[in-house]
């Protein structure tokens, strides 16, 4: 079993910058590749970025490109989305996964493992 446990999230104004943290523990691999989904109020969830266990293959969503980033730190088994310039869009629970098959999906289905999910708001 893995449990993923993600921080960071809160209110921040639209421009600024905010930093998700996603923990993870039990029993990851070397192959483990991460993603961050997130779902808006009366939305579906949706792919924001993953990223491969060694980080060389990363995927994002168009909406985020150039203004998210994914990274990790397989020392701390810890991945991070760093969210510059936040629009109100972006307003949503922000979720990291954990896919055992390695590569960066873009589909949730594909992930074996998730967090509890970080609330992030972004005022206007």
């Amino acid at each position: 079993q893995v449990q993923l446990v993600e921080s960071g999230g809160g209110l921040v104004q639209a421009g600024d910058s905010l930093r998700l943290s996603c923990a993870a523990s039990g029993r990851t691999s070397s192959r483990d590749a991460m993603g961050w989904f997130r779902q808006a109020p009366g939305k579906e969830r949706e792919f924001v970025a993953a990223i491969s266990w060694g980080g060389g293959s990363i995927n994002y969503a168009d909406s985020v490109k150039g203004r998210f980033t994914i990274s990790r730190d397989n020392a701390k088994n810890t991945v991070y989305l760093q969210m510059n310039s936040p629009k109100p869009e972006d307003t949503a629970i922000y979720y990291c996964a954990l896919d055992r098959r390695g590569a960066p999906s873009t589909r949730s289905s594909e992930y074996d493992y998730w967090g509890q999910g970080t609330q992030v708001t972004v005022s206007s």
